[in-house]
C-alpha cells in the first residue's frame, strides 16, 4: 500500500456519520496520519467515537460547515480535507429547504474558501447519484455543491489547493439504509415497497471508503470520479432482508426516482472511462493543460450510467450477503 497520508493532517467533515466513522478507523488502522480531526456538530456522537477508538491521533472539533470562522480555525496546518457532511434525508430537505441550503450549498463555498485560503492540499467531496438530474432538493443542493467545488479549482487560480468529487450510490449499512427497515418489517410478514420496478446502485461502506482514499491519491484537481458498482432490484433486497413476506406496494414518495443515475448523457462528452471507474472531466479551458490523464476511453456520446441499464447486478444471495443475513 502506498501510504500517501504518513504523517499528514486529515480533516473529515461530518466525522461522526456512517462514512467518516468508517473512513477514519480505515485510515488509522491502514495508514500512519499524524492526525485526524473529527469535525462535527454532535457533541455526544463526538463523545462516544472518543470513547470508542481511544486513539491520540484523533481531535475531535465541535463546528458547523455553515460556519467559516470555524473552518479557518479547524483548518490550520491540515493537508488533506474529505468533505462528508450534509443534509441527506430526502423528506427533511423537501421540509426544511432553506436547512439544506445552507448546509449543502454555503457549507460547499465555505469549505472552498477557507481551504484555498489555509493552504490546504487536497479536497474531496463526496457526492450521490441523486446529484445528477436531480428531482428533489437534495439532489439540487449536491450538484450545485459538486459544480462549486468543481468550480473551486478556478478559484485557487496559481495557489496549490485542488479540489475534486467522488459520487456513488445507495451505502448498504448506512444510517438511513433501507435495510434496518425491511429488517424490522419481516417481524410483521409484511413488507412496504414504494414501486416493485425501483432499482438502485449499491455499494458498501468499505468500498465507498477505499474508493475515496484512491481518489484522494490519484486526483490532479477538477475530476469527477464515479466507481464502476452493481445495481440492485429493491424486490431482491426484500427479498433477501425478509424471505417469504408479502410485499405490499404503497407508490413512489415525492423527490423519489424509480432509477438513479450517476452519469446522464449530456455529461458523456466530458466522460472518460478506466477500468475500474468513470471520471467526468470539467469543462473548463485549464483542464487539458493542468491534468495528467492520459489513458482512459471516451464514452459513446450516447453514454448514460444508470441503475435500470447497469450490466453489473447484484443477486438475492449475494445481496443476503452484504445485509449481514
Amino acid at each position: 500500500m502506498n501510504n500517501f497520508l504518513s504523517e499528514k493532517s486529515i480533516l473529515v467533515t461530518g466525522g461522526t456519520g456512517s462514512f467518516g466513522k468508517k473512513f477514519i478507523r480505515y485510515v488509522l488502522d491502514n495508514y500512519n496520519p499524524r492526525r485526524i480531526i473529527v469535525f462535527s456538530r454532535d457533541e455526544l456522537k463526538q463523545f462516544e467515537m472518543e470513547r470508542e477508538y481511544s486513539d491520540d491521533r484523533l481531535r475531535f472539533f465541535i463546528g458547523d460547515v455553515r460556519d467559516k470562522d470555524r473552518l479557518y480555525r479547524a483548518f490550520a496546518g491540515v493537508d488533506y480535507v474529505v468533505h462528508a457532511a450534509a443534509l441527506k434525508q430526502v423528506p427533511a430537505c423537501e421540509y426544511n429547504p432553506f436547512e439544506a441550503i445552507k448546509t449543502n450549498v454555503l457549507g460547499a463555498q465555505n469549505i472552498i474558501e477557507a481551504a484555498i485560503d489555509c493552504g490546504i492540499k487536497k479536497v474531496v467531496a463526496l457526492s450521490t447519484d441523486k446529484a445528477a438530474n436531480p428531482v428533489n432538493l437534495y439532489g439540487a443542493t449536491k450538484l450545485c455543491s459538486d459544480k462549486l467545488f468543481i468550480s473551486g479549482n478556478s478559484y485557487a487560480g496559481s495557489r496549490d489547493t485542488r479540489f475534486s468529487v467522488v459520487r456513488y450510490g445507495n451505502v448498504v449499512g448506512s444510517r438511513g439504509s433501507v435495510i434496518p427497515l425491511f429488517k424490522k418489517m419481516r417481524e410483521t410478514g409484511v413488507v412496504t415497497i414504494t414501486d416493485p420496478r425501483m432499482t438502485r446502485f449499491w455499494i458498501t461502506l468499505d468500498q465507498g471508503v477505499k474508493f475515496v482514499l484512491d481518489s484522494i491519491e490519484r486526483m490532479q484537481g477538477g475530476e469527477l470520479f464515479v466507481p464502476k458498482i452493481p445495481s440492485m432490484r429493491i424486490t431482491d433486497l426484500a427479498e433477501a432482508v425478509a424471505p417469504g413476506c408479502r410485499h405490499e406496494y404503497i407508490g413512489i414518495r415525492p423527490g423519489e426516482k424509480l432509477h438513479e443515475v450517476m452519469i446522464p448523457e449530456d455529461d458523456a462528452r466530458n466522460t472518460i472511462e478506466m477500468d475500474r471507474f468513470y471520471i467526468i472531466q470539467p469543462p473548463f479551458p485549464w483542464w487539458g493543460k493542468r491534468n495528467a490523464w492520459t489513458v482512459g476511453r471516451q464514452v459513446p456520446a450516447d453514454f448514460r450510467y444508470a441503475s435500470d441499464t447497469n450490466d453489473w447486478w447484484l443477486t438475492v444471495e449475494e445481496l443476503r450477503e452484504m445485509a449481514g443475513e
